[in-house]
């Protein structure tokens, strides 16, 4: 196997591996046993090796000397911690993506926010819409082209994955998010840095209290 194929390999077993912790298929505090987590997925032990390591620098995985790795567990205090720091960094993305947006990004944010509507009246799916609304925020930090928000954030945005919470699975809480989105829009589209800052603050401030809601 040559260098770029193990690259290959390694990059799809983080892949696989990171979309079943999201999916709660390897909840909280699972064990990441590289032989145990090779033979299950029929690949040798160096990439799973590798793709665990990088779980550990996701924020995903956690490891312990004489214990090894496991994914992460996010407590309430935890994700106060992580959605305040989003506060900060996607009020920046907000401010900086509507200097930077093009008549075609405005359009696109738009129409992703529009289908987001239109899903509104379909059954909840927790799954479906926590990535609904990551792909909004990573649009706009796309947009933003600030490389050290948008590591960060994708750090934060995978220890929030790891909260278990009940917020998607409410109507309520969905037609708020996106009503909360098309504030961001509507400002980005004006031209109103200030406005997209603050309307992209508050919706993060929301999620903090709403995700936490019992």
């Amino acid at each position: 196997m040559t260098t770029t194929e193990r690259e290959l390999l390694a990059e799809s077993v983080h892949a696989t591996l990171r979309e079943q912790i999201f999916a709660g298929e390897l909840p909280p505090g699972t064990a990441l046993s590289v032989p145990a987590l090779a033979s299950r997925l029929n690949v040798s032990r160096t990439p799973v090796r590798e793709a665990v390591q990088q779980l550990i620098n996701d924020g995903l995985a956690v490891y312990t000397r004489n214990a090894g790795a496991k994914v992460e567990t996010v407590d309430d205090e935890t994700i106060r911690e992580v959605f305040a720091v989003r506060e900060v960094l996607d009020g920046l993305a907000g401010y900086q993506a509507t200097l930077r947006a093009t008549h075609q990004q405005v359009a696109d944010l738009m129409a992703m926010v529009d289908s987001q509507r239109s899903m509104l009246d379909q059954p909840t799916d927790r799954r479906r819409d926590s990535r609904l609304d990551l792909d909004f925020h990573t649009a706009i930090r796309d947009i933003a082209a600030n490389k050290p928000l948008r590591e960060a954030s994708f750090r934060l945005d995978a220890q929030a994955h790891l909260y278990r919470s009940d917020m998607w699975a409410s109507e309520t809480n969905r037609r708020i998010a996106v009503e909360e989105h098309e504030r961001i829009v509507a400002a980005i589209r004006a031209g109103d840095a200030e406005g997209a800052r603050a309307a992209s603050c508050a919706h993060v401030a929301g999620l903090a209290v709403r995700i936490r809601r019992r």
